[in-house]
């Protein structure tokens, strides 16, 4: 686990802070505000209603994601590169031992983009409207309440926070000033004029249906800013993206660009691509519940048959990184494999499986796998039609099962809601789905063996519905430990019964993408500097902003 508990502001954002506070700006070699504007885009289609809230998922700040610019939180957490916290509109963050309570210094010398001073005041506020109930926690943080010590704070929470930091600290921070004034949080767009006032390093200038256009906070806190202006636009799919991007009509955006190398980044040799791997994992999710799969022997043959290598080069066209322990954690986890699984990985053996079948009574008849039952042992995989890299891996998956193992595997391509519906209601057979990503090894556990997702007989998560009260009790130490050795002990347990069970098989960790050009600005996140993703729709994309600097 690379979150910290205690993390100090540190590098940049010492050195930015310790300019504001000592009452100067960055020298004019980091960049200036008259360069050219950045155009952010994504290819989710025309976005028509106007809304700058920040706490609704629908609103046009969170589809576009400029909200993230406007309003800010109090630390970042990299889901990807050392998964590291760096403080933010805190000065420092440091959690108790049990994860349930989050000291915060509010950072000095900070304002509103309207001229107000930011103080601790706005942190209790932005929380104390949950535990009000005035806004809505759908992020389910179960905040308790605030106490103030000197300039420290401490916000405390019902249960542990150790899975969802994340969540926490990355909460935006809105202006007490203006948000009493709110009448419900929950659903103001907050259109009215003075109304989206932020810390961030960009102010709204002007939204229209076609683009929202933000200009360079000039009283920005982090110091002055290469980018005088951010135009945000919306394509109507990844084909007129990639065009846009190509064209230089777009600068930066995350999509899944199929071909990439020569559709997008041999266009022009200022065009890059970066694929940031996180904790999460593209997963084949099997339901345990009916045939072939409530046999646990097939499912391990199959750990032993498909190929992640395949499935990163040629599904995510090398956007992606293989998973093969037996554990399901990958590389960016490898610190919390227990040291008897570190050496134990799967591979590409065909004969192996093989072994395991016959083990446990499978034969072969005209080269069809035949089942104990002595029935013909086939399945179906879905996918929503479009995805195009799952669509590419169920062909993969097929070929590969019916050559090796001689099983017959049927491709689905369900529109979206016949999908959805049979994920939640059991009714699939294989899915390819993505797991929930805590930062640590919780996630894929909590997504492949937690029986708290399954409500009402429909599943959020655990699409399989394993159950074992042993595992189900690690989870939760794990979820609420007070020591690293605590959890360590929950961990074994997991990692143990993942690797016996084999619930669900990892293909290959789930990245965050980033398409960027560097004619006008470098210093974005590269292969070998992931101090965030390059996804703009993140973040750390504050980050990245203060990094950004005139190309030469």
């Amino acid at each position: 686990m690379k979150l910290k508990k205690s993390v100090i502001a540190v590098g940049a954002i010492v050195a930015l802070s310790t300019m504001v506070l000592a009452g100067c700006s960055p020298s004019t070699d980091s960049g200036s505000t008259s360069g050219a504007a950045l155009t952010i885009a994504k290819p989710d289609g025309a976005i028509t209603t106007e809304s700058h809230n920040p706490f609704l998922g629908d609103s046009s700040a969170s589809k576009y994601g400029y909200a993230k610019v406007i309003f800010e939180p109090l630390a970042l957490v990299n889901p990807t590169g050392d998964l590291g916290t760096t403080p933010w509109l805190a000065e420092s963050v440091e959690w108790n031992d049990d994860y349930t309570e989050l000291t915060v210094v509010p950072r000095s010398g900070v304002k509103w983009s309207d001229g107000t001073a930011f103080t601790g005041d706005d942190i209790v506020f932005t929380f104390d409207m949950y535990l009000s109930g005035k806004l809505s926690d759908t992020s389910g943080l179960k905040y308790e309440g605030a106490t103030v010590e000197g300039d420290a704070i401490t916000l405390k929470f019902a249960d542990s926070k150790y899975t969802a930091q994340s969540r926490v600290l990355h909460t935006p921070i809105v202006p007490k000033h203006i948000w009493e004034n709110i009448a419900d949080p929950n659903t103001d767009p907050l259109t009215d004029e003075g109304l989206a006032v932020g810390t961030g390093p960009y102010v709204l200038d002007n939204w229209s249906t076609e683009s929202v256009t933000l200009k360079a906070n000039e009283d920005y806190w982090g110091g002055e800013l290469a980018v005088p202006e951010l135009h945000y636009v919306s394509y109507g799919d990844n084909a007129a993206l990639t065009t846009a991007l190509v064209s230089g009509d777009a600068d930066w955006a995350q999509a899944f660009i199929p071909q990439i190398e020569n559709s997008y980044l041999a266009a022009d040799e200022n065009n890059h691509f970066l694929a940031s791997p996180t904790a999460g994992a593209g997963t084949l999710f099997m339901n345990l519940q009916t045939k072939p799969f409530n046999n646990p022997a097939l499912r391990e043959a199959l750990a032993w048959t498909i190929d992640r290598e395949a499935y990163v080069d040629i599904a995510r066209e090398g956007a992606s990184e293989a998973v093969w322990n037996v554990t399901g954690l990958g590389a960016l986890l490898e610190d919390e494999i227990l040291p008897e699984y570190k050496d134990q990985n799967y591979a590409v053996d065909v004969d192996k499986a093989k072994q395991i079948l016959t083990d446990a009574g499978y034969t072969w008849k005209d080269d069809a796998l035949i089942d104990p039952d002595g029935e013909a042992v086939s399945f179906s995989i879905s996918v929503p039609a479009g995805w195009s890299d799952w669509n590419t891996e169920q062909a993969l998956i097929a070929e590969e099962l019916d050559e090796a193992l001689g099983i017959e595997v049927k491709v689905d391509q369900p529109d979206w809601g016949g999908w959805d519906a049979a994920r939640q209601e059991g009714t699939f057979q294989a899915i390819i789905h993505w797991l929930e990503d805590t930062g640590n090894a919780y996630g894929l556990y909590t997504s492949t063996m937690d029986p708290k997702w399954i409500v009402d007989d429909k599943a959020q998560f655990n699409f399989g519905r394993f159950n074992d009260p042993a595992v189900t009790a690690a989870l939760n130490t794990y979820a609420n430990a007070s020591s690293d050795e605590e959890r360590q002990a929950a961990s074994a347990v997991l990692q143990k019964a993942f690797a016996e069970n084999v619930p669900a098989i990892p293909l290959g960790a789930h990245p965050l993408l980033g398409e960027y050009n560097t004619r006008n600005y470098v210093g974005f996140p590269t292969e070998s500097d992931q101090y965030a993703s390059a996804d703009p729709t993140q973040p750390g994309i504050v980050q990245i902003l203060t990094k950004l600097k005139p190309a030469k």
